[in-house]
């Protein structure tokens, strides 16, 4: 008898795969690779003041992450990836060279999002977990995440950016306290 995330797996194959939409899913959760698209956008806006506070946050965020869910939760829960171990389920990418859970994709976006969404206007805040929201439906819909692993993922990125953002207000506290000793 098939799990439930067996079922919801197959039925996005089935019913939610459309061939127009297939290369702009596979191209778009392509940018998540390594968190590129994330690094990308943190390294942009360190360039300009008004976003820096968020580039900051992000950066943190990210990197606590990659500690958290790609240095320890992965190879700690050491979960196979579903494309194979579900019979009939058909990826849409390549195989991935690391374990499924949590998603990594999903978590560094949610980590970006959650750091533009506290320290930036809303309307970009909600953009950034739109585009989070996104990430981690894509990596359902090329087969190579559990909706758990989705789930788990975007809980994780948003505590490394919740995380990330107050560090980063600790940070910017102590500098201005140390520019007021000067």
């Amino acid at each position: 008898m098939a799990s439930i995330e067996e079922k919801i797996l197959l039925f996005i194959q089935e019913h939610i795969r459309v061939e127009g939409l297939t290369p702009f899913v596979s191209f778009f959760t392509h940018l998540g690779n390594a968190g590129i698209l994330f690094i990308v956008l943190t390294v942009f806006g360190l360039f300009f003041v008004s976003t820096r506070k968020a580039a900051i946050s992000s950066a943190l965020g990210l990197v606590i992450h990659l500690i958290i869910c790609n240095g320890i939760l992965k190879n700690a829960f050491a979960r196979t990836r579903p494309y194979e171990v579900i019979d009939g389920l058909q990826i849409l990418i390549e195989k991935q060279p690391d374990f499924s859970f949590p998603s990594g994709h999903t978590s560094a976006a949610f980590a970006f999002a959650v750091a533009v969404f506290l320290n930036m206007d809303r309307k970009y805040g909600i953009f950034a977990l739109v585009l989070a929201f996104l990430m981690g439906l894509s990596r359902l819909y090329v087969g190579v995440h559990y909706p758990t692993d989705v789930l788990v993922g975007a809980i994780v990125g948003v505590l490394c950016g919740w995380l990330g953002s107050k560090l980063a207000d600790l940070l910017m506290k102590k500098s201005k306290n140390c520019k007021k000793v000067d």
